[in-house]
């Protein structure tokens, strides 16, 4: 009966090895988001209760800028250590850093509030952290991708993705759970502790995945065919040549303009939706819970997509349909907001932005990596989840900074209004676009798939 189950939401498995490869990634990547959302609630209420939830869109501009530097540092460990060892280097690091934080924060939380204002200085660690979660979401997510878009081919992507992304949303569901409500602490610094366990337990599990998989599943769309040339290119590309090929390579820049789109219009939304959220909760261990909730509902949602098989979309209807279907409740969403700016609306509309996203748009996103070279796998990928993600976000915070600016010329209520007004007409424009650009990535990876080459 499971079987049967698995093989109408799934497809057949070549082989139990088949199955326990994608297992063992599908437990990997629940940790992996599991621990990014079990520290995003932390980080906004940490945030809007040491700094201010006004500063967030200035935060999403920090970000990245710090970033981008971590960007070329990923580049430069791509190019010199196999892949897995890149996830033991990052991975030690970001569990030594979340204990460092953890002692931190919960010192700068247990202080008195007439000594932070005295001291402005101590909010600098808010911010650092604030730009540390944001890295996380970035380089490792990125980095999982890419480790497993290397070593699966095409028609098994179609079979195992949907199972990581189902444990993906079980991550989503369980990771928000790790907080100070929970656990009955009084503030969110002691529950980093248990994070940073969690994150060291991602670096295990990758280096039990490489000892228990057979070669043959550690090879992937490229290992059957040549690896075509990339235009001047040197056969060792440098710190910038994912960059290069993300803004010279129309397939490359597609996927970064539709990530770009996604990204700018949910930003501006969030702000609203943060916003709302710091105005009902003033304490950072209750605005934390409320965000928890939202996380986890994002993770329920996604799951019962998944569960009730949203990957049939592009099984059935192809690639071209499961990549349309975002913008559309996209533009759903935004003239929600529009017409009903209430947190109890704005809240559900985030959750099922997200959800759709993490269910179905992110997987067949993944998916358009598939036809292309290693260095766009690894390099471009990192350069397009950092400009394409944190750089979007930067853009969308540009627009939330406008809504103070209208605020204090027109009042509150009426500054909100008409930045309402500009945002939905600005969103609706990029949804036509990214429209455009999806027909063009599902045209191209079907073409390529079908002739069996390299797009770029």
């Amino acid at each position: 009966m499971l079987k049967r189950i698995a093989m109408a939401l799934w497809g057949k498995f070549e082989s139990r090895e088949e199955v326990q490869k994608f297992i063992i990634l599908a437990i990997t990547f629940f940790l992996v988001i599991g621990v990014y959302w079990a520290m995003r609630p932390i980080k906004d209420s940490m945030f809007m209760s040491l700094v201010g939830s006004k500063y967030i869109p200035i935060a999403k501009w920090v970000s990245l800028f710090v970033i981008t530097p971590l960007v070329l540092v990923y580049s430069k460990l791509i190019d010199t250590f196999p892949r897995h060892k890149v996830f033991y280097m990052l991975i030690g690091g970001y569990t030594v850093l979340t204990l460092l934080f953890s002692f931190l924060l919960s010192m700068l939380l247990g202080m008195p509030a007439e000594e932070l204002a005295v001291n402005p200085a101590y909010k600098v660690i808010a911010w650092a952290w604030y730009t540390y979660v944001e890295s996380f979401g970035s380089l490792i997510v990125a980095l999982f991708w890419g480790f497993t878009t290397d070593i699966t081919s095409s028609d098994s992507a179609k079979r195992g993705f949907p199972i990581i992304a189902l444990f993906g949303q079980a991550g989503n569901i369980c990771g928000p759970q790790v907080n100070a409500a929970r656990f009955g602490f009084a503030n969110s610094g002691p529950v980093l502790m248990i994070v940073a366990v969690l994150t060291a337990l991602i670096g295990v599990l990758i280096w039990i995945f490489m000892r228990v998989t057979p070669d043959k599943y550690l090879a992937g769309y490229e290992a059957s065919k040549k690896e075509e040339p990339v235009e001047g290119g040197n056969g060792e590309p440098g710190f910038f040549e994912g960059l290069k090929m993300m803004v010279t390579k129309p397939y490359l820049l597609g996927i970064f303009l539709v990530i770009f789109f996604y990204e700018v219009i949910v930003t501006v939304i969030d702000f609203v939706f943060k916003t709302m959220v710091g105005n009902a909760f003033p304490v950072e261990r209750d605005a934390g819970a409320y965000l928890s909730q939202y996380g986890s509902w994002t993770g329920i949602v996604s799951l019962t997509c998944v569960l009730l098989g949203i990957n049939n979309i592009q099984r059935h209807l192809g690639l071209t349909a499961s990549l349309i279907l975002t913008p559309l409740l996209v533009a759903t969403g935004v003239l929600l907001v529009k017409f009903s700016p209430m947190l109890g609306v704005v809240f559900w509309i985030m959750v099922c932005a997200k959800a759709i996203n993490y269910a179905l748009n992110q997987p067949t996103i993944k998916q358009l990596y598939i036809p292309t070279s290693k260095d766009a796998k690894y390099k471009t990928q990192a350069w397009i989840e950092m400009f394409g993600g944190r750089g979007a976000k930067a853009s969308g915070s540009s627009i939330n900074i406008f809504r103070a600016f209208l605020e204090s010329k027109y009042g509150q209520l009426a500054g909100l209004t008409l930045f309402l007004t500009v945002s939905t007409g600005i969103s609706m424009g990029l949804i036509g676009i990214w429209l455009f650009v999806v027909m063009f990535l599902a045209k191209t990876h079907n073409k390529a798939v079908r002739e069996k080459r390299v797009v770029c």
